[in-house]
């Protein structure tokens, strides 16, 4: 590997996702992946041999063209007396940490309104939103937004679930697609999102399972 080499993913409507640079991959039970110099990841969702492609989107006919009845793909805000909370539904990869960590603040079952600012400590609510994989959850102190954090490049398999992308890992692809954060997002490996690249949470609607990793 060129210790140079800029890390990043690129990829076309019809493909594998291309990681070049070789970042640090490791599965769900912490096992590390081997990474060449350039590695294709399957996003399909039917190779045999996960995380890897082995052709099979050609096979599946598979397309990434985002789907016209996709979640709308818009950052709401969330007005809180000293914290904002920003959140956009559309690339949500639905982990959950945010309803695990502080479900004072995240209430699923409340809707449209789901997110009070005010319910919990702000230092703990911020800790919570910088564990969100997507990019969905961000927040602001004063007009200041806040959404990315400073960390190696790096890729997680999410058990049964999306890649997830940190560390400024460059998204390349011919639709122009741009992450919530660019320093971290959640890529579809399922095949089933309406939003792709990115996870929308279909893989837990399709059922989608990758028992090694």
């Amino acid at each position: 590997m060129n210790k140079n080499q800029k890390p990043m993913v690129v990829f076309d409507l019809y493909g594998p996702y291309m990681v070049v640079g070789a970042p640090k991959c490791v599965n769900s039970k912490g096992k590390e992946i081997d990474m060449g110099p350039v590695t294709a990841l399957c996003r399909c969702g039917h190779s045999k041999d996960k995380p890897y492609c082995d052709g099979s989107h050609s096979k599946v006919d598979f397309s990434g063209v985002k789907n016209p009845d996709r979640r709308e793909d818009k950052v709401v805000e969330f007005k809180g007396k000293d914290l904002t909370i920003l959140d956009n539904r559309g690339v949500c990869s639905a982990d959950g940490v945010c309803i695990r960590e502080s479900p004072e603040v995240f209430q699923k079952d409340k809707k449209p309104m789901w997110i009070f600012p005010d319910n919990g400590n702000m230092r703990k609510t911020i800790e919570t939103i910088e564990k969100c994989p997507s990019g969905a959850l961000s927040y602001k102190i004063g007009t200041q937004r806040i959404q990315d954090l400073n960390r190696q490049p790096a890729i997680k398999i999410a058990k049964n679930g999306p890649l997830e992308f940190v560390g400024w890992i460059e998204l390349i692809d011919d639709q122009e697609s741009c992450p919530e954060s660019k320093e971290h997002y959640t890529l579809c490996r399922c095949g089933g999102s309406k939003n792709k690249p990115f996870c929308d949470n279909s893989h837990k609607k399709i059922d989608f399972k990758d028992e090694k990793n």
